[in-house]
């Protein structure tokens, strides 16, 4: 037999996209995992550039759709770990997570061994009802239950992403210029001392998967909660100001002021994100605790804000 057909099979959902992107690139450069795993990824258009990329690094591309139970049949056929990553679909609550859900069942039906998935907590339980507009974090916690539930038939652990360092580029904290004309703020309707668990989902979300691939039984039943370090929204600002040069300040607004400006459609659901994060912490009363315990069992070093800041430099025009 030959090395590859020895080879586990991990099949990866999103692995054109941010996180399941990284699990690939981290098993690809792993000495050890990449000899225990064949690489299996699943995107609904296999002519892709970046699915074409992978073909050429001996992953096997295959076509699948969450929404097809064929598809996803097909794919984990011969399966023997699955990371699972789903997206959000605006126009339809709960199609998160019957779609992951169908994954799930598949799994199940085809033998699997183990299911990674990417929750989040449930902001709505956290909160005890008082913000209650973020269902696909709610979506989320669901789905992790319903995979926990099918134990010990598939053992199954979990990782879940902090706040993406990108949103300081490309979404609703970006720097804008300040009144005067010379300095800059990241504005939210919390205070400054408000904490946010900060990840380089690209760098670094493979990390987490990876400890868990070389270690699946220390880490069954785990959850992740998958940051560096937190940051509070001042040492942001003071962060990006020595990364840049230029004077960067938290400014706190209105609640009503940052729905006005906050990526369209997006305003209310972003403040309770914020509201949520100041209140409650992202994960409950030991966000701490378990952003340590996490950063600790990486399976490799972590980005700082820092270093993500320095390769990345912020678009201030």
């Amino acid at each position: 037999m030959s090395t590859t057909a020895a080879k586990k099979i991990l099949v990866v959902f999103g692995a054109t996209g941010q996180q399941g992107g990284s699990v690939v690139q981290y098993v690809l450069n792993d000495p050890e995992l990449s000899q225990e795993f064949q690489l299996r990824v699943i995107t609904r258009d296999t002519t892709s550039p970046k699915a074409k990329a992978l073909v050429d690094k001996n992953v096997e591309v295959v076509q699948g759709d969450l929404t097809d139970r064929a598809s996803i049949e097909a794919a984990l056929t011969g399966a023997h770990t699955v990371y699972l990553m789903t997206k959000p679909d605006w126009a339809a609550p709960m199609a998160e997570y019957t779609n992951g859900k169908l994954v799930a069942d598949v799994a199940v039906q085809k033998g699997v061994s183990y299911v990674i998935f990417s929750t989040l907590p449930s902001i709505t339980k956290l909160s005890s009802g008082k913000y209650r507009s973020l269902g696909h974090f709610d979506e989320k916690e669901e789905l992790e239950l319903y995979i926990r539930s099918l134990r010990p038939t598939i053992k199954s652990a979990f990782v879940s992403p902090g706040f993406f360092t990108s949103n300081f580029h490309n979404f609703f904290l970006t720097p804008t210029r300040a009144a005067d004309g010379v300095s800059w703020s990241i504005k939210a309707p919390v205070s400054g001392t408000t904490q946010l668990p900060l990840i380089n989902v690209v760098e670094d979300t493979g990390k987490w998967v990876g400890a868990i691939l070389a270690e699946p039984e220390k880490f069954e039943g785990k959850v992740f909660a998958a940051a560096t370090a937190l940051y509070t929204l001042d040492e942001v600002a003071a962060a990006m100001t020595k990364a840049t040069g230029k004077k960067i300040v938290f400014e706190q607004i209105s609640d009503e002021d940052f729905k006005k400006s906050a990526w369209p459609g997006m305003g209310v659901k972003l403040t309770e994100v914020m509201k949520s994060l100041e209140e409650f912490s992202y994960w409950g009363p030991d966000t701490q605790g378990e952003v340590d315990w996490a950063a600790a069992n990486a399976r490799g070093k972590l980005t700082s804000f820092e270093e993500f800041l320095e390769a990345n430099p912020l678009p201030l025009e």
